[in-house]
């Protein structure tokens, strides 16, 4: 029996840590992959097709909505990303475990197409922290921040139906936190029947 493979949905308001969380994680769990989504938007300095995104135009992404590709997308800022319905049960069925890095909105259509996923909310330590973190950054306006900080606010009452939630005020513990997660799934009794398995050569 193939081993299946873990789908890891992260969400967080912008400031709460999650990229910071993603790269420890992927340090603990170096054969855990990012999954790479689909987008319209222009590639920025530095980004590899295939790396950071596969970049597609308008009309192919239309395309593939139409077709059903996708297990969720979404429009951002006049931009399309979505994550490939194929992308996600070749990862299950080869046995791969797969991060992925969504917000709420495409996290909840994920969760009404996908069965099996495991959603992870992670929550800053407060809304005052959050400010400091957004305004400590300098790299946003002040009305930006306020956008943020409305946007996260709209954020955390989603936060609900997630099978997780990680507070965010001590990195270390909320990485031993999000490790503890990744080990249990994987410790399923599903998960460690081609393991038992091999003991017999079944």
């Amino acid at each position: 029996m193939k081993r299946e493979g873990l789908i890891l949905i992260l969400s967080a308001p912008s400031g709460a840590g999650k990229t910071s969380l993603c790269r420890e994680l992927f340090k603990t769990f170096p054969d855990m992959k990012e999954s790479i989504s689909f987008t319209t938007r222009s590639p920025r300095p530095g980004e590899v097709e295939g790396e950071a995104y596969y970049f597609v135009t308008n009309e192919m992404f239309d395309r593939m909505v139409a077709e059903d590709a996708f297990a969720e997308w979404a429009e951002v800022h006049g931009n399309k990303y979505g994550t490939a319905l194929r992308t996600l049960e070749d990862a299950r069925k080869n046995g791969i475990d797969l991060v992925l890095d969504i917000d709420c909105q495409g996290a909840l259509r994920l969760k009404e197409q996908l069965d099996g996923g495991v959603y992870v909310f992670i929550m800053p330590p407060s809304m005052v922290e959050l400010r400091r973190r957004l305004e400590h950054r300098s790299s946003d306006t002040q009305e930006v921040i306020e956008l943020r900080i409305a946007r996260a606010a709209d954020e955390i009452r989603e936060a609900r139906w997630y099978d997780y939630i990680i507070f965010n005020d001590d990195f270390d513990v909320a990485c031993r936190e999000l490790a503890a997660i990744v080990i249990a799934h994987r410790r399923k009794t599903f998960r460690m029947l081609e393991k038992v398995g091999k003991m017999f050569d079944i």
